[in-house]
């Protein structure tokens, strides 16, 4: 029988120390890129795609996420009294309806495959889509998760979301070994966790996106932590080649990597100059800054 991705997992318990003090207080995902925090771009992708459960795995700081999520019932009074019906409405679409967000908080900081498990109560026996927030793509027509959910539902298998990166910089990723055989997706060989680029199977880069089936998880609870004590998602995925079929896909877009301070400040850039309202008058500062 088909199956169906309706359920889409956001691990966003990490500190984000990369941004202090900005993420003293406030979660790194709530950071606005323009006038949206990253954490409501990864969501609209995830509706997009087909998503109607939305499970984030969060940590001591992060109620910012939840009360964004949520209701907010004295501002929708404000803003209908003022007669603001267009902020109004924007408040209310933050979710649509029909769609469900649950949390479960994840105790430790034990890594990114720990979160990934935390979400198998809620997840079960279905296929889910992963998306980390820190990489925002631009899918200039199609969104990721919509590009890796049509692949889902032709080949009913796991995906690995990848990007091709420089060669000197695969030792910041999870790299694939891959054999292409159709527009744009391959079958994954193997996957290393942050080779040295001399020793790097390609530069094909997993980042950010994916879609699993419900085996990821008892290859996760077999993982062993590495020496940091957190359970890599990357040798999870190595166990499961073992068992299944693992595609890469080679997604079509622009990703930022808004985990760093650059990546975050080009997003702000190019979502500004993108923007209906604002985008001709950026343009147009941008320009003046360049005589």
């Amino acid at each position: 029988m088909t199956q169906r991705i309706r359920k889409v997992v956001f691990p966003v318990a990490g500190l984000g120390t990369r941004f202090l003090p900005a993420t003293k207080a406030s979660p790194k995902e709530m950071l606005p890129v323009v006038d949206k925090p990253l954490i409501q771009y990864a969501v609209e992708e995830a509706v997009a795609a087909g998503a109607d459960t939305l499970i984030f795995v969060t940590g001591r700081t992060k109620r910012a996420i939840e009360d964004h999520f949520d209701k907010a019932y004295e501002l929708e009074v404000e803003l209908q009294a003022k007669n603001k019906l267009r902020m109004l409405e924007l408040v209310r679409s933050t979710v649509p309806e029909g769609i469900n967000c649950i949390y479960i908080r994840q105790g430790e900081a034990l890594g990114l495959g720990h979160a990934v498990l935390c979400a198998q109560p809620i997840v079960g026996n279905d296929p889910f889509g992963v998306i980390l927030a820190d990489d925002l793509i631009d899918g200039q027509g199609e969104k990721v998760m919509s590009q890796m959910v049509r692949e889902f539902d032709d080949h009913q298998c796991s995906l690995l979301g990848v990007e091709r990166v420089p060669k000197e910089e695969t030792g910041s990723y999870g790299v694939v070994s891959a054999q292409e055989f159709a527009d744009g997706v391959s079958a994954v060989d193997a996957i290393v966790e942050k080779p040295d680029p001399a020793e790097a199977p390609s530069n094909l880069a997993v980042v950010g996106r994916y879609v699993f089936t419900a085996g990821i998880f008892d290859k996760l609870r077999e993982t062993k932590p590495d020496p940091k004590g957190e359970i890599q998602l990357t040798d999870a995925i190595s166990s499961l080649l073992a068992d299944e079929r693992v595609l890469a896909h080679e997604f079509k877009g622009k990703r930022y990597d808004c985990g760093s301070k650059l990546g975050y400040l080009k997003a702000t850039v190019e979502y500004g100059l993108q923007h209906p309202e604002l985008g001709a008058a950026f343009a147009e500062y941008l320009e003046s800054r360049q005589g």
